[in-house]
This record gives C-alpha cells, structure tokens and sequence, in this order.
C-alpha cells in the first residue's frame, strides 16, 4: 500500500510503521488511497490568538453517549471496566471543569433510556448537573416509547414533549438543541415541521453567536460515518451564520475544520463540527482514512477513539476556545475561534 506523506513523497505503510509507529502514522497523513488532505497544521491559518476575544467567557462542558445500562456487564456497580461504564469519571471531570451549562448530546441513558435506568446509572453521575443541563434526545431513548424515560427524567428541561428540540440564551450566545431521531418529529428535511421551526428560530436571532447541537452528526469518521439526513440543519445554520455544531452517536473525539452544508472546508463562512461521543458508554474504532466517502471527510482535523472524557468551551461575546477534557490517558485538543458575526 502507497501513501503520500507530508513532503507529498510516496512512502509504503510498512516504511512508516518501522521509523515512526502507528499513532504518529495517523497524525501525520494527509491522504490515503490518493485522496489528498490539510495537515493539521493549517488550522493555525483560521484560529484567532486567545487575546483577541473578548471576555470573561462563560464555560460550559458537552459530551453525549454517555451512562451504561445498570445490567450491562461492565457496569460493575457504576465503577465501570477500562474502556467501558465510564460515566462516573467523565462526569468527575465534568465537577473538576466548574461549568454553568451541561450540554448532553444524546443517548444519555443506555440501553432503553428507561426511568429506572436513568435513576440507577445517569442520575448518580451526570445527574449531579442536572439542573444545569440542557439535553439532545438520542435514538436509545426512544428504545422505551415515545422516549418517556428521557422526558419523565429531565421534564421540563427536555424541551417541548414530543419534540425535545428548543432554544435558549446563554450569556450573548444562542444555543439550539435540534431531534435527529427524524422519523420521531415529522422528518428532519426540508419544510418538515423541525426545520420550519429552526429557520424562525434563526431568523429571530440575527447577528448572534449561535452554537446547534443533536446527536447524529453530519459528519464523522466514526461507526456511523457521515449523514446526509442532516443536511437542511447545517444549510439553515449556515445561511444564518452558525457558528459551531456539537454531535455524539459515534463513540470517539473528532474536531472538523470550518464546512459548508456540502461539506467543503471555508475558513470565512464554514461551520466547525465537533463530534463528542466519548461521555462514558464505550469506544467506537475510527475510519478515518478509508478511501469510502462515508467515512472519509477531507476536514477531519483530528480523531482520538480511546478517551473518555468532556469538551470543554468558554464561549466569548465574539468567539469561542475549546479544550478537550480527558478522563486518564494524555489525549487532548484546544483550539479558538471567532463567531462570524464577528469576522470582518
């Protein structure tokens, strides 16, 4: 196998196992399979210097995928195993960061998102920021009913019943927490009644920083790969000058550079995707560099799928900086940057 290294001078996979091993391997690719790639390093180009946003910032921790099915044989009596039932951990890390806001994105409670389960393994964890959470409903909630569960859990913190897609302020930020489980509210496509409401929500809030988050993400290099039913979301975000988007469903870290709904990378207009499954339940492998396009996303920045652990944002009245939070293990990723109603 033939790969193009960052001198763009062809190497063979065993070459470059030998002098440098396979976790460098993965951070220095910029192609695979002859589909070329941005080394990481150009992400300096679009990043403002820390001193240019302007504070104080308001801290806020998200993660989705987050606490185990009490019956689940690596729960061990809510401790957890090494790469399994970490929720405790990731919620200590939550404790240690001192946030105002909780954004859970999705999948909270494993495996049916039953009450029960939410009191016996979410509640004793996560739980202890409950009200300072604002939820995304995930497809294992609806494995009970109507994700009664989920809303008898959080009630009114939840959103509207039925729905679990609203808004809200946080400092000048606008946040919108949007139901990927489509076929639960009516579709997530074009004039069903979810992007309907997201274009008014966004026309009402013109000229703000403006953070989205659900829990299937629109891109990813994970399990799940990259997901076209959530295109309509990212064409209203951008159109209205979105900012940042958050997701989980995919069990691993991913950080993507500034996108268009087409997924081409613009430093001036584009959206910047974080996938944050790593809450606690498991991890998922990452495709990063298979030459399939479901998986490979030319933007993807960086990828880690052995951390659990919390991304943590201080969002500034003109931008943002984020730090990834791990539980254990030396993986982390930090970066800024400025809101587009902020960018000359």
């Amino acid at each position: 196998m033939s790969i193009i290294g960052r001198n763009r001078q062809p190497f063979t996979l065993k070459q470059k196992i030998s002098t440098v091993g396979v976790c460098l391997l993965s951070i220095h690719l910029i192609g695979c399979a002859g589909a070329a790639r941005k080394p990481l390093s150009l992400r300096a180009a679009y990043s403002p210097p820390l001193q240019a946003l302007i504070g104080p910032p308001v801290t806020i921790a998200a993660a989705g995928d987050i606490a185990c099915d009490p019956s689940d044989r690596h729960f061990n009596g809510g401790r957890g195993t090494e790469n399994s039932c970490q929720m405790r951990a990731t919620s200590d890390v939550i404790l240690r960061i001192h946030p105002s806001a909780v954004l859970a994105l999705g999948d909270t409670q494993y495996e049916h998102g039953r009450l029960s389960e939410f009191l016996m393994s979410y509640d004793p964890t996560w739980g202890r920021f409950k009200n300072i959470t604002y939820p995304a409903i995930g497809n294992h909630e609806y494995w009970t009913a109507n994700a009664a569960g989920y809303f008898a859990y959080f009630g009114a913190r939840a959103g509207p019943l039925g729905k679990a897609y609203y808004s809200y302020e946080i400092s000048s930020w606008h946040l919108i927490a949007l139901n990927s489980d489509c076929a639960h509210v009516g579709g997530c496509g074009f004039g069903s009644p979810q992007e309907r409401w997201l274009q008014n929500d966004l026309q009402n809030h013109v000229g703000q920083c403006i953070l989205a988050y659900w829990h299937h993400a629109r891109f990813s290099s994970g399990l799940h790969g990259s997901n076209r039913a959530y295109l309509p979301f990212w064409k209203d975000l951008y159109q209205a000058g979105a900012d940042l988007v958050l997701a989980g469903h995919d069990h691993d870290y991913e950080a993507f550079a500034p996108q268009d709904p087409k997924g081409h990378f613009d430093s001036k207009r584009g959206i910047r995707e974080f996938v944050v499954g790593t809450g606690g339940k498991s991890h998922f492998r990452s495709y990063r560099f298979l030459p399939l396009r479901r998986y490979h996303d030319p933007n993807s920045e960086l990828e880690n799928s052995n951390t659990f652990g919390v991304l943590r944002l201080e969002l500034y009245s003109n931008g943002f900086a984020w730090r990834f939070e791990p539980f254990g293990g030396k993986f982390t990723d930090s970066g800024t940057g400025l809101c587009h109603s902020f960018t000359p």
